[in-house]
């Protein structure tokens, strides 16, 4: 049997420059604004990490309490979902909840291991096999990219007490480094499914929502993602944004797919399941 592949080669080219011009940025930042000082600065990090690592516990214990824990037993036709999405991708363990919504979501939160990931029920609905092994994948890039704890610890570095417009600064670098993890939480997702068409699919119907139970629906769906970037008022509305707009999603996934480093990557995590 051929060694596994494990690997984070598919991280979005861009990624880890954007994140290291944030902490730069923001560093930069809390050292020349005068309404922070260092040390404040780091108390301040310091309880926003033990609130967040407290929110996350009471999040996970409201789970359990609310939602269904997939297993083997409780929901077998997804677990080998899960399964080969984790064998490609080798993502460490993660428990994965089926929340009661109708809206179409998925996310991941977590300090600690193991990390959780959060399916909204309407996903079971609406997504076949491997769309849903796309965005099982997405969340499971998200956990194996680090951008969990990251998001944390970034995001309480820029949520230091500073002056209205350096507060305004170093959010708009969180979120641009924000939107370079969903770039490549994308590539891991279309590794996991391993299906290109149906990585773009699951983004089509994300945007759909309820509509993408019917074929006008998803129609109408295609229409206002081809017209997200027209507008100069939805790119400035981008700047504060987590996600990028789906078109620049599904654009980037297109290329990718082209690439040579996606079949050689595609090559080997599909090897991890022999």
């Amino acid at each position: 049997m051929s060694p596994r592949l494990n690997t984070t080669a598919y991280r979005y080219d861009n990624e880890q420059l954007i994140l290291w011009l944030t902490v730069l940025l923001v560093l930069g930042v809390i050292a020349l604004t005068a309404t922070a000082t260092v040390c404040l600065s780091v108390v301040f990090i310091l309880v926003m990490l033990l609130y967040s690592y407290w929110s996350t516990k009471a999040h996970h214990q409201s789970l359990i309490q609310n939602a269904q824990q997939v297993t083997p037993q409780s929901v077998p036709g997804l677990s080998p979902v899960i399964q080969e999405a984790a064998y490609r991708l080798q993502v460490e363990p993660v428990n994965v909840f089926i929340f009661p919504n109708r809206t179409l979501n998925a996310y991941t939160f977590g300090m600690d291991s193991p990390k959780a990931i959060v399916l909204y029920s309407s996903l079971l609905q609406v997504m076949d096999r491997d769309e849903l092994q796309f965005i099982i994948g997405h969340e499971m890039g998200h956990v194996k990219l680090g951008h969990t704890w990251l998001n944390t610890l970034v995001g309480g570095m820029a949520g230091i007490p500073s002056s209205y417009a350096a507060a305004a600064l170093m959010e708009l670098a969180f979120r641009w480094w924000n939107r370079a993890c969903e770039f490549s939480a994308d590539r891991a997702g279309m590794l996991a499914c391993g299906n290109p068409h149906k990585a773009i699919s699951a983004l089509i119907k994300l945007e759909a929502g309820p509509e993408a139970k019917s074929q006008e629906g998803l129609m109408r769906a295609i229409a206002r993602i081809e017209a997200e970037d027209d507008a100069l008022s939805s790119n400035i509305a981008e700047l504060l944004a987590t996600h990028p707009m789906i078109i620049k999603r599904v654009e980037k996934l297109r290329q990718y797919a082209k690439s040579t480093e996606y079949s050689r990557l595609q090559s080997g995590v599909n090897q991890n399941l022999v």
